[in-house]
C-alpha cells in the first residue's frame, strides 16, 4: 500500500515521501497516529502544499527533543525492587516504570513507547537505556536497580 509521510519516521522515510508499506502497518500505525495519509492524487497534491509547514513543525519537535536531550542524557535514575537472595528481581523493570521514575525525579514526561532498554532489566545493577526523543535525537540514561527488600 502506498502512503505519504506527514512526518519523519525513523528507518522508514521523511516528510512528503511516498513509500510502499504493508497494509496493516499503514492502517494500524502510520495512518491511525497521523504520521501518514493514503497516497491518492488529492492527498499528494495536499501534502505538496503542506510540505513547508510540516517541515517547520518537525523542526520544532526536533528542537524540543534536543532540549530534553540536554536535560536527561547520561543521567542516572534509581529504581528499588524486591529481590531474591541471589540478587534477581521479582519481575523486571519495564519502560512504564522507568517513565514514572523520570517523571517523579525530573518532572519530564516521557512516554514508555520512547524507552528502549538494551536488554531486559531482571537483576540488581546498572543498566543503559536508550530513549528515542525524535527520529533524529536519541538520549542515553542509566537505570541503577537497588534491592528494596530480600524475600526468602
Amino acid at each position: 500500500m502506498k502512503v505519504i509521510l506527514l512526518e519523519n519516521v525513523k528507518k522508514i522515510g521523511s516528510i512528503g515521501e511516498i513509500i510502499e508499506v504493508k497494509r496493516g502497518f499503514a492502517r494500524n500505525f502510520l495512518i491511525s497516529n497521523k504520521k501518514a495519509l493514503y497516497a491518492s492524487k488529492e492527498n499528494i497534491f495536499k501534502v505538496e502544499k503542506l510540505k513547508a509547514e510540516l517541515s517547520k513543525k518537525d523542526n520544532e519537535k526536533k528542537k524540543e527533543a534536543k532540549h530534553l536531550f540536554e536535560k536527561i542524557n547520561k543521567k542516572e535514575f534509581k529504581v528499588k525492587k524486591l529481590t531474591t537472595e541471589n540478587k534477581e528481581l521479582y519481575g523486571s523493570v519495564k519502560p512504564t516504570e522507568i517513565s514514572k521514575v523520570i517523571k517523579e525525579t525530573d518532572k519530564i514526561d516521557i512516554k514508555p513507547s520512547m524507552i528502549q532498554p538494551e536488554k531486559e532489566i531482571k537483576s540488581v545493577g546498572k543498566f543503559k537505556v536508550k530513549i528515542s526523543l525524535h527520529s533524529e535525537v536519541d538520549a542515553e540514561i542509566y537505570i541503577n536497580v537497588d534491592a528494596a527488600e530480600t524475600i526468602q
